[in-house]
Parts: structure tokens; sequence; C-alpha cells
């Protein structure tokens, strides 16, 4: 029996909780998986914990309890880039941890060096959906990520309102409002501007439908773990300007041409006014994100994560 706690819900809908259940998926067959917010004793071969400091009560219990059952930590972006330097429980999460994982390579760099040895990187993936055709004579834009300080959707904005007007590019928003102060910004920017619109949560069939037929995503997050928005979009022929942090890049490369600075408005809007206006850019960054897409295959992933769990419970029962 897998045993996979996240702090994410079906209710939050949020990174953590679209891995655990795509996780459980992949285990179906190999290991019965339960996926709950903690865990309290429950039978297990193995136990899969999304998020060092948020699960640390589940993982300080189980290793106190039970010490015998192998431990996998995911790592996501606020553990390795805002809590592991100032959270003894998250730090004692990676020390208590038989094996760590994280989603996206420059990830491993953030790692304490006493911990790479317990390392691996598993990158996300998602069902690959037949390239749309993008209407020509402009750019539409989406961006997909609940309002929130670390997805910087102010940044979105700022870089929308330094646009020329006359431009033909649009903005499609969707995410919600976990920020009431930004959810009231985002009401207000929809009210006065037309070329932004501002959905709100969608179910998660129709924001695919909504990557798939726009001719970019802007990701301009300050703080990433490993975007399963990012996966989603490359797996539908869509290609992706993103800021440049850790997180985004261990998912599109160091050397990606279709990134900006983090809060760099102006770069943002440099970047999408390029797009529209020659499109060999837009051009270069398809044939950019097609080099990274065989890394986001659901075979693939499904088969690192199944090897690392069938060899875990396989030395238990040994």
């Amino acid at each position: 029996m897998a045993f996979i706690v996240t702090p994410g819900t079906r209710e939050a809908n949020n990174g953590n909780w679209r891995t655990a259940r795509r996780w459980a998926g992949f285990l179906a067959g190999i290991a019965k998986p339960i996926v709950q917010s903690e865990w309290n004793g429950e039978p297990a071969d193995v136990v899969l914990a999304l998020h060092a400091r948020r699960s640390a009560a589940s993982i300080e219990r189980l290793k106190s309890s039970r010490p015998d059952i192998p431990l996998v930590l995911v790592l996501s972006g606020t553990d390795l880039y805002r809590d592991l330097p100032a959270s003894a429980e998250a730090r004692r999460s990676l020390e208590l941890a038989d094996r760590i994982v994280a989603l996206q390579d420059d990830a491993l760099a953030h790692v304490p060096g006493e911990h790479r040895r317990k390392c691996e990187v598993i990158y996300q993936s998602s069902a690959t959906l037949a390239a749309a055709r993008k209407p020509a004579g402009r750019l539409d834009c989406i961006a997909v990520g609940h309002l929130r300080d670390e997805k910087d959707p102010r940044t979105l904005w700022k870089a929308l309102s330094l646009l020329d007007p006359l431009l033909p590019i649009r903005v499609r928003h969707i995410g919600a409002a976990l920020d009431p102060g930004l959810g009231k910004a985002a009401r207000a920017l929809m009210d006065r501007d037309p070329r932004y619109r501002w959905n709100g949560a969608l179910p998660h069939g129709l924001a695919r439908a909504a990557i798939r037929k726009a001719h970019v995503l802007v990701h301009p997050s300050v703080m990433e773990g490993g975007a399963n928005v990012i996966v989603e979009a490359i797996a539908s022929g869509t290609p992706v300007v993103a800021s440049r942090v850790s997180g985004n890049i261990g998912m599109l490369g160091r050397n990606y041409p279709g990134y900006f600075e983090v809060s760099d408005a102006a770069g943002l809007a440099r970047i999408l006014a390029s797009l529209l206006e020659d499109p060999e850019a837009l051009r270069a960054l398809r044939r950019a994100c097609g080099k990274r897409r065989k890394l986001f295959s659901p075979a693939r992933e499904r088969r690192a994560l199944r090897r690392l769990v069938l060899g875990l419970a396989g030395a238990i029962r040994r």
C-alpha cells in the first residue's frame, strides 16, 4: 500500500493535489494508493509526503512510530525557496526522508549538500493534446494560477498596462482569488480594460482547453517548485513566457528564449509585443518547448515513480 500525504485538497485544486491524484493513478496496480492530508498510523508499505514543512507533523509521526516504513519526501517550491532556510520543521523532514524527489532539475542545487545523495528528479507530466490552430494577426495570452503573491499577477497586469492598447494582445486569466485583495484588483482591471478577462477558478478540462487555444502561456511567478501548468501548456502545443526563477528554469532549460526577469513588467511587455510583431520569435518558443516535451510524458513519469516505490517496498519486505 502506498500512502500519499498532501496538504492540497480537491477543493483547493492546487499543484500538490493534482500531483497526488495523478501519482495515485500511476501507482494503481502495484500498490493500493491512499491520498489524505495526514498520516495517522494507517498501514503502508511506502509513504510519499508532499511538502517538507506542511507535512512535517505526519513525517514526524511516521518516523517516530514506524521508522521501518520508507518515506519519500516530495519538495515543493515553498520548501526549496522559502522554508528550508528558515524552518527547522522543513529541515527535519529532509533528515527523516529515505528518498527525496524534486520536480525539476534546478531544484537539486537548492537542497543541502548532505541530502543530495537521497535526491532524484521526477518531472511531472500531462496527456498530450493536438495543437490548436491559432488565429493570425493577434496574440491571445493565457495565465493559469490562483491569485496569490507567489504567482505575481501584478507583474502581468502592469505589463498589460505598458502595452500599446492598439496592439491586438489579449489576456485571459484563470485561477481562484486566494488573496481577496488580488481578486478585487483583477475585477477592477477587467472593468476598465477590455483586453483583460479574469474567469476565476475553472474545472481542469476547461482550463486545459483554454491553454490549448492560446498563442502563449504567461507564467510570472516569483517562486515555483515545478509548475504543472507549464507541462500542460507544452503538452498542448502552447509555448511559454516565464519569469527567470529556478523552478521555471528547471522545467524549461537554462537557455530557454522566453524568460523575463522576476517582476519585470516592462521586460514581459517587450516579449509579448515581439511575439506579436515577429512570427519567427513565436516559432522559436514553440521549437524550444518541443525540445523539452519528452521530459513531461506520462509514461516517463509513471515509470520513474513506480520504480521508486517498488524499490522501496521491496526493501522493506526483504
